[in-house]
């Protein structure tokens, strides 16, 4: 399995993890087997959060973690906190420390590898987590930090109250949800396709050291669905196969290649529970694509360059 640094910790973190999103809908036998697989194939980096499956995922992981073979010092283990579903985002620093004192009793662990902010909160005041990450690095309940969806001004805003340094960043990007790069290709350009509404994260994580975790790597739009297989994306999936058929792999595997192939060093977070989907995900990591074909696929999606 290609490994990465995660952001300047010093840690190397297999290039693909595993997201316990939807383990919430496995038995603890089930969620064990994905377990085992996924640190059979290298994986040695676990996803979850506080509201995935209403805690209940991270309920199952815990369990399942202890029925496996697997032990709590071979996995990196990431949570993330600051959502009240349907209700308000919450940076406050009882809501961190509860999240994270919550996960910890879910999870089955004493402590976190990493604890993202889910979500950035408009109400949020820098010191106050600040102080939430003080007490819990000192505590020991979380080893590293880090935020989901955040622009860099918000991470610059939050950076400069923190003792710690933020190094990861998660956002959605893949094949079929490329704005973040796209803007960069039309620079100089009036057309849809140039305007920036990220604020260059990419090029600020690469800057600050700071890694991208890949999230719903093969959806299209915001939840809309799956591109591979499917009929709406005729072009993309016959070039994908082309692709596929000629490194005698799967397309998912081309997927999670093509995001890896970004000299970002992006980390992509697999949510499959399904063994033999995990492995065929998985198998992008070991697969290097060359400047032609990454380009072959981003024009396969239906973009352009000016």
């Amino acid at each position: 399995m290609k490994t990465i640094n995660l952001g300047d910790s010093g840690l190397r973190a297999s290039a693909v993890a595993l997201g316990i999103m939807r383990m919430d809908a496995l038995n603890v036998a089930q969620a064990s087997k994905v377990i085992e697989t996924a640190v059979d194939l290298g994986i040695n980096y676990v996803d979850s959060a506080d509201i995935y499956g209403a805690g209940k995922s991270s309920e199952i992981f815990g369990a399942a973690l202890k029925q496996s073979s697997v032990r709590r010092d071979q996995l990196y283990i990431q949570s993330k906190g600051g959502i009240v579903p349907g209700k308000r985002y919450d940076f406050s620093k009882q809501h961190i420390l509860d999240a994270v004192n919550g996960e910890l009793q879910r999870l089955g662990v004493d402590y976190l590898d990493s604890f993202l902010l889910h979500r950035p909160d408009a109400l949020m005041e820098p010191e106050e987590v600040a102080a939430a990450f003080d007490e819990l690095q000192a505590s020991g309940k979380v080893r590293h930090f880090g935020v989901s969806n955040f622009n860099p001004g918000q991470v610059d805003l939050l950076q400069a109250a923190l003792n710690q340094r933020l190094m990861i960043n998660q956002l959605q990007f893949g094949i079929m949800h490329t704005n973040a790069i796209d803007f960069g290709l039309h620079t100089n350009m009036q057309d849809e396709r140039s305007i920036d509404h990220d604020g260059g994260i990419i090029e600020y994580a690469r800057l600050h050291h700071m890694t991208i975790q890949a999230w719903s790597p093969y959806q299209y739009g915001n939840f809309a669905g799956i591109f591979l297989d499917n009929p709406k994306f005729p072009k993309l999936n016959a070039a994908m196969q082309t692709l596929a058929d000629e490194k005698h792999t799967s397309k998912s595997a081309i997927a999670t290649a093509w995001i890896l192939r970004h000299p970002a060093k992006f980390q992509v977070i697999l949510g499959t529970m399904n063994p033999t989907h995990l492995a065929e995900n998985a198998a992008g990591a070991a697969i290097d694509l060359t400047r032609q074909e990454w380009y072959d696929i981003y024009f396969a999606a239906g973009n352009d360059l000016p």
